[in-house]
Formats: structure tokens, sequence, C-alpha cells
């Protein structure tokens, strides 16, 4: 029977720290799990923290990759930070890039890298003609084409 790992909301992040090697349907359960809480949550974040795990295999590297996939479909960015050496090689050597999932090495960066995306995403949406304060006419004049 594999054992539950618990999503814990910190702000507008959700954290998961896997403190032991994850069989297939612990990593299935966490898959659903995650999903269910950034969309109750409403979470702009996720940070896994994988410092504890000492082993990867292809299914459990893909599912890292899937959950970030599926939490980026539904609004928030994933980190996964504390990743060993030998983890990182085993990532590698099996293939696996975990391309568009972010990393960082320690949980304080992995924060800092969600904050700053954060930022970065507010920013854009301040740039917008209509969104800036005591710009109301902007919008009027965008949609009718002035």
């Amino acid at each position: 029977m594999s054992e539950q790992v618990p999503v814990l909301r910190i702000g507008h992040v959700l954290l998961v720290s896997i403190q032991t090697d994850l069989d297939d349907h612990a990593v299935l359960q966490l898959q659903d799990d995650l999903a269910a809480a950034v969309v109750d949550s409403g979470a702009h974040g996720v940070v896994i923290d994988i410092t504890a795990v000492e082993i990867v295999d292809s299914f459990v590297g893909r599912m890292l990759s899937t959950i970030a996939s599926i939490s980026r479909l539904l609004d928030a960015q994933t980190v996964v930070v504390g990743m060993r050496p030998a983890v990182a090689i085993t990532l590698v050597e099996l293939g696996l890039s975990l391309g568009g999932v972010r990393t960082a090495l320690t949980l304080d960066k992995g924060l800092q890298v969600l904050e700053q995306a954060r930022r970065h995403a507010v920013g854009e949406s301040a740039t917008t003609p209509w969104a800036e304060s005591g710009d109301e006419g902007a919008a009027s004049d965008i949609a009718a084409g002035q």
C-alpha cells in the first residue's frame, strides 16, 4: 500500500515534499491530488521538493514532467527543487530532460523563481493600454480602431 503525499498551501504556492521513493500508484495519486489542489486553491505556483528522493525511474521522471504540464494548463508554474546529482544524471541517461520543468537547487530559490514569474506575468498585463490606471479611454479607442 502506498503512502499519500501531502500537498501544503503557502500563500499562492502549493508545496509537495516527497520524502520517500514513490511507487507508480503514489505518483498517479499525487498527480490527481495536485491537479485538484491547484484548481481548488487557485495557486499560481507549485514547488515539488525531491531532496529526499535518491532514485528515479523513467515512470517517475515522466510523471514529474506530466505534473508540470498539467499545472501549467491550470495556470500554475511548477518548479522542482532539491534534485540530487545522481537523480539528474539518471534522468539524462534515461533521455528525460524534463523539458518545460523549471528547477532550482533549494526551496528558497524555487520560491524566488515562482515570485519572479508572477511579477513578470503581472508586469505584462499592466502594460496593456486598458490595464493602466487613469487611461480608461484607451480600451474604447482600441475597440473603435483608433
